[in-house]
């Protein structure tokens, strides 16, 4: 049976974040410099956006790139960065006909001036699509979130918007750049290592977690419905026990 049609339509995650790992790897495992892997992961994100939008879901947030990755070799991150540009004019016109609305969280400003710009415009092209939201985390790490957010919060009480009393989980939630989409579900990430990266660690406080041994690169469709098909068989109780659950 495909495994496409194992998936229970009405138990879907509506929201799965990935962390795309392994490119490195890839291209070293067959003697090249680490930007062929991360040309050759392109194919996986396609598959991957394209089997979620089939599927339903309606949040999609891939670990594109980090404010760490800004500490890597300059040539690597040129790479990265016109990678990026080539790939978002590439796919506009497949975003339009699956209907994915193209969204991007982190600290933009950090990002070379004409990838910040293709990548406006396609977040402009493709605003009123209503389907899949496929947010890139570009320039983004959780730890530079959560400051921004205390940051803008000591800011309203400097300013006497909000009280110090008042401050609450949902104040921190309402300040990070997800604000506008729900927490993930489900996390997978790729390449068989078992850390999160200070990818959304307020967001995943309650996510179920899915590793894979496979490298983003031979990343495909079959890969993101064993990992929703492996969500679907937890019992996800948020604090409560199974009794309560049932």
């Amino acid at each position: 049976m495909n495994k496409k049609d194992i998936i229970q339509l009405e138990k879907l995650p509506r929201h799965i974040a990935i962390i795309m790992d392994g490119n490195g790897r890839w291209a070293k495992e067959r003697g090249q410099e680490r930007t062929f892997g991360h040309q050759n992961g392109v194919t996986a994100v396609r598959e991957t956006i394209e089997a979620a939008a089939e599927l339903g879901i309606k949040y999609l947030t891939l670990y594109a790139f980090s404010t760490e990755n800004w500490n890597r070799p300059q040539n690597e991150i040129n790479a990265l960065m016109q990678l990026l540009v080539d790939t978002i004019n590439a796919e506009i016109d497949t975003l339009n006909k699956n209907n994915i609305s193209l969204k991007a969280i982190g600290d933009l400003a950090l990002l070379h001036t004409e990838t910040l710009r293709e990548l406006q415009d396609a977040i402009d092209i493709t605003a009123s699509n209503t389907g899949t939201d496929l947010i890139l985390a570009l320039s983004y790490s959780s730890r530079w979130e959560i400051t921004h957010a205390v940051k803008q919060i000591a800011k309203d009480v400097f300013e006497k918007k909000l009280s110090w009393e008042n401050i609450t989980q949902d104040s921190v939630s309402s300040n990070l750049s997800t604000s506008n989409f729900p927490d993930p579900e489900l996390l997978i990430r790729t390449s068989g290592e078992y850390r999160l990266s200070n990818f959304l660690l307020w967001q995943l406080a309650y996510s179920e977690l899915y590793f894979t041994p496979v490298l983003w690169p031979d990343f495909r469709k079959d890969n993101l419905y064993e990992a929703i098909i492996d969500f679907q068989k937890r019992e996800r109780r948020f604090g409560l026990t199974s009794e309560q659950v049932r």
